[in-house]
Formats: C-alpha cells, sequence, structure tokens
C-alpha cells in the first residue's frame, strides 16, 4: 500500500486567525476568530478522549471516493485505527451512523466492544495529534448570510489568501444552534453504477439533523496533486442524530463554535490509480 508524504505550508496562529477572520466575514454576519487555549475536549458536549488537538498535526487521507464509486471495491482494505503510549492504553471513542432498517431513519451508535471488528473502509480522511492541551484557532460565527457552508467558506478563505501554498486544517466545531443537511449511506452499496452527483444523491439517505452537533473536520486550502477530497466532515450528538455535514439549513439562527490547527504534513495513503470529481460533497 503506498504512502506519500507532504509538507504543508505552516501559518502562525494569529495570521491564520486574522485570514479567516477577514474571510468569514464574507459569508456571516457575526465573527469572532481568535488564538485561545483550547478547551477540556473530555468534557460535553465533545466527549473526547484527549483533552486537545495539539501536538504533531497531521492530515491522513486514506483511499478516496473511487473506490466506492461508480461501483464499490469491496475488496480494498479495512483498518482498525488505535492508538496507544507507554502509560496509557488505546482508546476508542467513535461513533457511527446507519440508516435504520426499521423506520429508515438516523441509527446513531457509539464503538463498543460488541463491535470488535469496527474500523473505515474504502476512504478515511483523518486529522491526528498528540492530543495535547495548547493555543488553537477559535472561530465564532452566526447568521450566514453568504452561500457557502461554514468549512467551505473558511478553506476557499485559505486558497484565497495562500494560493499555490497548500494548508491543511482539522480540529472540531459544534453547531450551538439551528439545524442541517447530512446524509448517510445506506447500508447496501449500490448494484447499479453511480456515475453522476445526482445519481449518487438519489442512492444516499439525506436528513435534517438538529442543534447542537459535534463535528469532525479536515479540509486543505489547495490539493498539491495527490486527488484530495479537499473537505470532508461528519457530526455526532448526544440525541441519537449523526452523519455527513453538507451545510446549516437555518442560516437566520445558526451559530458555529470551532477549535482549529494547521497540520504540518499529509500522508496520502492507497491514492486510487483511476479517479474522477463527482460523489465529493
Amino acid at each position: 500500500m503506498a504512502c506519500a508524504e507532504y509538507s504543508f505550508h505552516m501559518p502562525g496562529l494569529e495570521e491564520l486567525a486574522g485570514v479567516l477572520q477577514k474571510g468569514l466575514k464574507d459569508n456571516f454576519a457575526d465573527v469572532q476568530v481568535s488564538v485561545v487555549d483550547c478547551p477540556d475536549l473530555t468534557k460535553e458536549p465533545f466527549t473526547f478522549p484527549v483533552k486537545g488537538i495539539c501536538g504533531k498535526t497531521r492530515i491522513a487521507e486514506v483511499g478516496g471516493v473511487p473506490y466506492l464509486l461508480p461501483l464499490v471495491k469491496k475488496e480494498k482494505f479495512m483498518p482498525v485505527i488505535q492508538t496507544e503510549s507507554e502509560h496509557k492504553p488505546p482508546v476508542n471513542g467513535s461513533y457511527f451512523a446507519r440508516v435504520n432498517p426499521a423506520d429508515g431513519g438516523c441509527l446513531l451508535e457509539k464503538y463498543s466492544e460488541k463491535y470488535h471488528d469496527f474500523g473505515c473502509a474504502l476512504l478515511a480522511n483523518l486529522f491526528a495529534s498528540e492530543g495535547q492541551p495548547g493555543k488553537v484557532i477559535e472561530v465564532k460565527a452566526k447568521r450566514r448570510t453568504g452561500k457557502l457552508n461554514f468549512v467551505t467558506c473558511m478553506r476557499q478563505t485559505l486558497e484565497k489568501h495562500y494560493g499555490d501554498k497548500p494548508v491543511g486544517m482539522g480540529g472540531t466545531f459544534i453547531i450551538q444552534k439551528g439545524k442541517a443537511k447530512t446524509h448517510v449511506m445506506p447500508a447496501e452499496f449500490s448494484s447499479c453504477p453511480l456515475n453522476s452527483d445526482e445519481e449518487v444523491n438519489k442512492w444516499l439517505r439525506f436528513y435534517e439533523m438538529k442543534a447542537p452537533l459535534v463535528c469532525l473536520p479536515v479540509f486543505v486550502s489547495r490539493d498539491p496533486g495527490f486527488d484530495l477530497r479537499l473537505e470532508h466532515t461528519h457530526c455526532f450528538s448526544h440525541h441519537g442524530e449523526g452523519g455527513h455535514y453538507h451545510y446549516d439549513t437555518t442560516p437566520d439562527t445558526v451559530e458555529y463554535l470551532g477549535y482549529f490547527l494547521p497540520a504540518e504534513f499529509l500522508y496520502r495513503i492507497d491514492q486510487p490509480k483511476e479517479t474522477h470529481s463527482f460523489g465529493r460533497d
């Protein structure tokens, strides 16, 4: 399995905060971006297994959409992601969402030992760090006035400012108020080839989910030549909803609160040899 390494452009946090402040103001009525100490992410609503997102930040992109579309390639890998240190055992605090076969709704479940083979298949977009406390970029944005979603606005802002110097970022944000459009993939992969975004959207199951939603974004300002999915965000909640975040559906009332850091390196793992551009929203 091939793996390529790439060093991202790494602006300072204060510089990034200023860039994001300016760009988000074009898309949200109320924006405040600053550098702060990372809050304790083991507390609600995050309930992460680590306190922060700092230390040796990395982005790993594994596989890609071409392993899912037009037809799924079931022979691809299913790695189980776990970390451990000399003094701490591995912890898997993951959630996963699926379509409830009983009523077609969303069924959110948390990893437990009964899902001993729980992992990821076909593709993954991951932000990794040592999980340490430290300085992070805090982003508050309220009342969306533009057409871009929260993540896309940040990503395009970075692309516009840094151009051919790709910046990768990850972290977490909460949709504190409002609702969001999300999707969950059906349990059964499509038996018919899906060759366009329209065909993919007919196969996926879409939902409108309510706040608070805890989101886990990974985004890269510009692809440096690795056929990247430039942004990918999943969300979970403590009220039974979760899935792939698309955008908020309540622009007049939505409120976002996020904590982010730039990544030092990209690890591109098992890049598809044959590719296409659909199915990446």
